[in-house]
Formats: structure tokens, sequence, C-alpha cells
């Protein structure tokens, strides 16, 4: 039996670190971590408690340069010595972070443009795009894996072409459903940075995911996971009201036994489930097969 697992170490400004990996009969072989903004020490405890050896991680990707997503970067290149896969403008600009210091030079690795570049031979592939949002450069990833199209958005003032493209073929979508408009514009943050975070360069609102979603729903799409709630702004209650309306109004409606598992009448399904933001999530199972 061979599954593909997904855990999220933490998910918010104070952190972001994730495990996609491969599991047969047991034993893990190949996974890869997207993002660094969790402390080494954290994420070997989490993969202890879920009994995942740490040599089974092969790579790291990174999204983009801001403090919560490259926070342990450095340590994860000097003790553990993974390629860290990223744009060459991201990886030169992460090469003058004091998080990465001189640990970066050595394990770094250009991804090619529009292309899908071999991770794990034979095993792992990724492809990024582009995303709007205020650092040196951000990137979303579709991500090949064991016969599984996996796409992460996290950090995007707003949904692109591209980003919608890749999510209408995908078995799984990781989006970011940051914010509650009127909790943002009725709070105590400065109105500058109220602007920042919702004027398209920023993060993605509940509403605007929840449009996304109604977009690129499709009928092989099995989990949708909600990422990056803001702890001031948003609540766990309203982002997954808000795409649950959106998935209302296409058909699927939640199962009682389960509250984050909707259903059309034809049979679709999809696992929605937000992901904790200070806090390790469940492993998940997103696929097995003989």
């Amino acid at each position: 039996m061979r599954s593909v697992k997904f855990k999220s170490f933490s998910s918010g400004s104070c952190g972001n670190c994730y495990f996609l990996g491969v599991e047969e009969d047991g034993v893990y072989t190949d996974a890869v971590l997207v993002d660094a903004g969790v402390s080494l020490r954290a994420v070997k405890r989490e993969l202890q408690n879920e009994h995942i050896p740490l040599n089974c991680i092969k790579a790291m990707l990174v999204t983009h340069d801001h403090f919560d997503h490259i926070r342990s970067l450095g340590s994860y290149c000097k003790y553990l010595k993974l390629p860290v896969w990223a744009t060459p403008e991201l990886l030169e600009a992460m090469s003058y972070h004091s998080y990465t210091l001189e640990h970066l030079a050595a394990v770094r690795r250009p991804l090619a443009q529009d292309t899908w570049n071999e991770i794990v031979p034979g095993m792992l592939s990724a492809r990024y795009f582009v995303v709007p949002h205020d650092a040196s450069q951000t990137v979303g990833y579709g991500i090949r894996l064991a016969g599984l199209n996996f796409v992460i958005m996290t950090d995007l003032g707003r949904m692109t072409p591209e980003a919608m493209a890749f999510a209408a073929h995908a078995d799984v979508v990781v989006i970011e459903s940051n914010y509650d408009r009127e909790m943002l514009m009725n709070g105590s943050y400065p109105y500058d940075l109220k602007m920042r975070i919702s004027r398209g360069n920023g993060h993605l609102s509940n509403d605007e995911c929840a449009e996304a979603v109604r977009r690129f729903y499709h009928k092989d799409l099995t989990h949708l996971f909600l990422c990056h709630l803001s702890e001031n702004n948003n609540t766990p209650e309203l982002a997954i009201k808000a795409t649950s309306d959106a998935l209302a109004d296409i058909g699927l409606l939640p199962s009682y036994e389960r509250s984050s598992y909707y259903a059309s009448e034809e049979g679709d399904s999809v696992v929605m489930q937000p992901l904790p933001r200070r806090t390790p999530s469940r492993l998940f199972t997103l696929r097995e097969e003989e």
C-alpha cells in the first residue's frame, strides 16, 4: 500500500512549514518541505510523533523570502544539507539574508521557468508560478508526487490566471484565506497596513479565496486546505463559512458526520480543512493505492 501524506507544522505570520511525502508499506521514502519558518527542532519533534524519519526529506522548496517563511532556513541548510529549490531571483535575494548566512550557497538549486523541475529523481517534480505579494519574489508551486497533483499558494494578494489554471488541474489545493474584510477594516491596524494587506499585493481575503474556489473547483479535487489565517483579522469559523458558501453555491453540501466534508448529489466530494495557525495539523492521507 502506497500513500501520499501531508502535514502543516504552522501556517500563519508566526511561521510556515509544510511536509509532503510518500509512505509505502509503513516506510517513508521521499518527501519535501515547503518553506522553513518553523525551527528544525520543532519539525523533528513533530515528525518523531508521527513516526516519520527525518532522512526521508530529500529537498526543500521556498515560496518567498519573508521572515515567517525562511526564519529557520539557515539551520536546515547547515544541519540537513538538503538542496534548497527556488527561483534564481529568490535564491539571489535570500543569499543576503541573515537567516541563511553562509549556509545557502552550497545547497541552492535554481528552478527553470515554465517547466517541471525534477526535485526527487523519478518521484517528485515541481513547477512554480509567480503570484503578487510584497516580497522580493513570491511563487506558488505545482508538485507532482506519486501520481498526485498538489498545489500550494500562500501569501498572494490576488488570484492570477496562472494560479487559477494550476488549481483547476490539482487533486489537492492549499490556498490562503487570510482575513475577513470587515474584521480588518474595523480593527486596530494602522490604515497603511490595512491597505498593504487588502490592495492586491498583500494577502487573499476569505471572500477572494471563496470566489477562487468557486471558479477552480472540479470533480477530481479531493482536498482543500485553507492556510495562513490571520490571528487578528480572521477566525477559522469565518474562513470555513466563506468557502462553504461557495461550495454550496456549486452544489456541494456538508456531511453532518464530518463538518469539513462536502459531497454533491452526483457523488463528487472534497475534504475542506483550515490549517492551524500556531500548532501542527494532523497528518493527512491525500491518496492511497495498492
